[in-house]
């Protein structure tokens, strides 16, 4: 098959498209023929060795798969031929506490397609039978690939970690990712007020389309003062972060009392400071979040199916041009989800 494969750390010059080996099938697995794979921050870290995991060399990245269910395939996995599947991103034992209480990112053994296993940059890859979802309602291949990680992470920072009530005030931090689109969408599902930020017109363009009620430009505009300016100076129930420390000050800053601050990832560093009187005399509450489980998944694949909420996608490259792709995203120059199609 052809894949996608760095041998080495480095640039984005060390992606490969090349010939690689047909994934093995285990038993209880199954094979998945590939047509759409979308590609995340994620990607790019462990391409360049800075996630702490060691790698087997060479290496095929990719979390957010879609595809079909290649022959031949085993009549137990409960499964047939040219099934239109998707997968769950994370890979869980199955069997301890964790995993038996639906907190799938908890569990020891924990890891992602494209970390410790081969992932979706390539013609096939090989799915444990229990992360194999059938695709729901009419999806493309595209906007399927386009949901699982974004989405699941999104529902678990809101719905799961930061229990986010209906009417409420929410501030979008990096409204242009993927993440920042899904959280968007899932928050005026509740009927919450959103604020979106972002770094672009044409992307505050985009994300008051997708329902975000105002928008503040982080280049021209302070994050904290254009928060107490909309909410005459009370601040946001919930801040949805997952920039780290470029923004950090601001979106602490930005919360009401009581409110809480949910955040998933450090693209800007991750060191911070931390006022610990205005924590506990505000009474706030910072939360991290990291994943989220199947049944999540399962839960938002509902309103997805029925296009309650979408996937947003900025745009499809072939699989050969893989590097590109993760140019475009390191540069920054896009909305939504970026994806690979073999």
């Amino acid at each position: 098959m052809k894949a996608v494969r760095f041998h080495h750390y480095g640039g984005v010059e060390v992606l490969k498209y090349e010939d690689a080996p047909e994934p093995r099938v285990n038993p209880g697995e199954v094979l998945v023929k590939v047509k759409a794979c979308a590609l995340n921050h994620l990607d790019i870290w462990l391409r360049q060795g800075l996630t702490g995991w060691s790698l087997s060399m060479p290496h095929i990245v990719g979390s957010d798969i879609a595809g079909e269910v290649a022959e031949p395939t085993s009549p137990a996995t409960g499964f047939r031929p040219a099934d239109r599947v998707l997968l769950a991103p994370g890979i869980s034992c199955g069997r301890c506490a964790a995993c038996f209480h639906g907190l799938d990112s908890a569990c020891r053994a924990y890891t992602l397609f494209g970390v410790m296993v081969d992932g979706g940059y390539a013609e096939y890859v090989a799915a444990p039978a229990a992360n194999v979802i059938p695709i729901p309602g009419d999806l493309s291949f595209e906007e399927a690939a386009a949901v699982p990680l974004v989405f699941l992470t999104a529902w678990h920072m809101l719905m799961t970690r930061a229990q986010l009530k209906p009417g409420e005030d929410v501030l979008v931090i990096g409204a242009g990712s993927g993440v920042g689109s899904a959280a968007i969408q899932l928050a005026k599902m509740l009927a919450c007020r959103v604020i979106a930020v972002a770094g672009a017109d044409w992307k505050l363009e985009k994300a008051r389309a997708l329902g975000a009620d105002e928008v503040i430009h982080r280049r021209r505009q302070s994050i904290a003062d254009e928060v107490r300016r909309l909410t005459g100076k009370r601040g946001v129930d919930v801040v949805f972060e997952h920039v780290g420390a470029a923004v950090w000050e601001a979106c602490f800053e930005s919360l009401a009392t009581y409110g809480r601050l949910v955040t998933c990832g450090t693209t800007s560093g991750e060191e911070v400071k931390l006022n610990l009187r205005m924590l506990y005399g505000r009474q706030r509450t910072l939360l991290g979040s990291f994943m989220g489980g199947k049944g999540e998944l399962l839960d938002v694949l509902k309103w997805v199916g029925q296009r309650k909420v979408k996937a947003v996608i900025d745009s499809v490259f072939p699989l050969a041009e893989a590097a590109a792709a993760q140019k475009k995203m390191e540069e920054g120059d896009f909305f939504g989800k970026i994806l690979l199609r073999p």
